[in-house]
């Protein structure tokens, strides 16, 4: 079983929505968590209610946590991906390994869900969350 680190910067919708995908998709593989370089400290309403009503996922265990949380502890990743351009460049230079850092540039939906009406933020985050859907097939296709 590998472990995947997902980072973004404020850990409360991307790397929450990637980190859900492997552990509610991908579980007989992987073991997925998430982090943030400067996190909001909570999770998007918006994501979470999507996350849970519209794919039954369990985000009881969820939360927006720093990711130096991650760096002394005895779990080893194999994997950190990055979500967003901010914490790829916060997070390369203090990495361990560098070899274990991929890095995706997904737009933050978090700011276009502060103006949005109900069926505008479904639409963002369905978006966001197929573009992260995706990324983890194709990732994963190719090992």
């Amino acid at each position: 079983m590998k472990n995947i680190l997902f980072v973004c910067t404020g850990n409360s919708a991307r790397s929450i929505i990637a980190e859900s995908i492997i552990n509610n998709e991908y579980s007989n593989k992987f073991n997925a968590f998430s982090a943030g370089s400067n996190p909001s400290g909570k999770i998007n309403e918006d994501v979470k209610s999507f996350l849970e009503k519209n794919k039954s996922y369990d985000l009881t265990n969820y939360s927006s946590k720093n990711f130096e949380e991650f760096i002394n502890k005895e779990l080893k990743l194999d994997h950190v991906i990055t979500v967003c351009n901010n914490a790829n460049n916060e997070v390369c230079p203090i990495w361990p390994d560098k070899n274990q850092i991929i890095h995706w540039d997904i737009e933050d939906p978090v700011a276009k869900l502060q103006n949005a009406n109900d069926e505008e933020k479904q639409i963002i985050i369905r978006k966001t969350f197929n573009i992260i859907s995706n990324k983890i097939k194709d990732w994963i296709d190719e090992k």
